[in-house]
């Protein structure tokens, strides 16, 4: 079996080379078909098959009601046969370590604290469709947004050693459950965990901004909703990284219309968070110029270019209208104001009517200082 899912892995890996690229873009603006972006059924049965055998390797352990899994603000790792795990809640600012091993379960907690709080930047050291040891190289990505009980931030092995001895000592709670005991402990990240995660990125941030001619506010906004500045998001639908990017739709698109390469990207390209967040928000560029470029409006623009980037063109156009063609027309007629209405209230998707809501909300946020 765990031969199947490291060749079901290797599909998903399959693509252009994961090395990272920043190219001007070069879009023109050859009118193409508006499509709404719809999610691969390979891709997604690929991604469903490895959360499917995580679950059934972990429930072993943990039982049904116990299990936690990764999603695109919730980032779940399994150690040690799948009888450990680090939990880490990103919109929270929580991290659970946890054991239900039955031998040396402090060792075992131990062990899995100092990897977790040392868990390196980059998503590629770290598998999680794995029970994998993560491995320890290059600094850490809780560096700042974890202290210790000395209120040091932690780099270096030995620190992380003091510091997992100290939250056993001192922190160690239990709980039964139905296939034994769980022992757990948890770790509390500073207040300021969304800035600094943020600041790991505004270099980034601010080249995509630049070279596609998209607001910093928006980019922010938009990775705030996506992923809580979870580099290592995954979703069911097969969406990678800090601004959830599906390779074979939004990602290909920028591949072929941006990088004028045939391809698509990797899951390794994707966590990359600079190349994540230069595939993204290239995407919201070819949104704006390409396949919603008719609409006159700049704020209507802006809001139907959000909702597009979670729903779909698509989405938008038949919020207005089933005939494409007269959507355009019609969203054209109506003030920014009754476009905003329409997207939040008749959308045919429900999250997407409240994603538009929500990244307006976080780019009012990051305005006023607050991300």
């Amino acid at each position: 079996m765990k031969k199947a899912i490291l060749l079901l892995s290797a599909t998903l890996l399959t693509g252009c080379s994961a090395a990272p690229e920043t190219p001007d873009c070069n879009c023109d603006n050859t009118p193409l078909p508006v499509t709404s972006q719809p999610v691969s059924d390979a891709n997604k049965k690929a991604i469903s098959a490895l959360f499917a055998y995580i679950a059934k390797e972990a429930k072993k352990q943990w039982g049904d009601d116990e299990y936690v899994e990764s999603s695109k603000h919730r980032y779940v790792k399994y150690l040690d046969g799948y009888q450990t795990r680090a939990h880490i809640d990103f919109e929270a600012g929580k991290i659970y370590v946890s054991t239900v091993a039955q031998r040396q379960p402090m060792e075992k907690l131990q062990k899995a604290i100092v990897q977790t709080v040392l868990m390196p930047a980059d998503p590629k050291h770290v598998e999680q469709f794995t029970d994998k040891e993560i491995e320890l190289t290059g600094k850490p990505f809780f560096l700042g947004q974890i202290v210790d009980q000395e209120g040091k931030s932690i780099e270096w092995e030995w620190r992380a050693n003091r510091f997992a001895d100290y939250l056993i000592d001192n922190k160690l709670q239990s709980k039964s459950i139905k296939r034994g005991k769980a022992y757990y402990v948890q770790i509390d990240m500073v207040k300021d965990h969304l800035e600094q995660r943020e600041y790991q990125y505004a270099h980034y941030v601010r080249d995509a901004s630049k070279r596609y001619d998209i607001p910093e506010d928006l980019i922010y906004a938009v990775i705030k909703t996506e992923s809580s500045f979870n580099p290592y998001a995954v979703s069911h639908a097969g969406a990678y990284g800090l601004m959830q990017v599906i390779p074979k739709t939004a990602g290909a698109d920028v591949f072929n219309l941006v990088k004028k390469k045939p391809g698509m990207p990797t899951k390794e390209y994707l966590f990359d968070p600079a190349n994540n967040i230069d595939t993204g928000t290239a995407y919201l560029h070819i949104l704006k110029t390409r396949y919603l470029r008719d609409v006159k409006n700049a704020s209507s623009k802006h809001f139907s270019m959000i909702s597009a980037y979670n729903g779909g063109t698509g989405g938008v156009l038949a919020t207005f209208h089933s005939d494409r063609k007269q959507a355009m027309v019609e969203l054209n007629r109506k003030s920014p104001r009754q476009v905003y209405d329409a997207l939040t209230t008749r959308h045919p998707k429900d999250e997407a009517r409240r994603y538009l809501q929500k990244v307006l909300y976080f780019q009012k946020d990051f305005n006023e200082g607050k991300i």
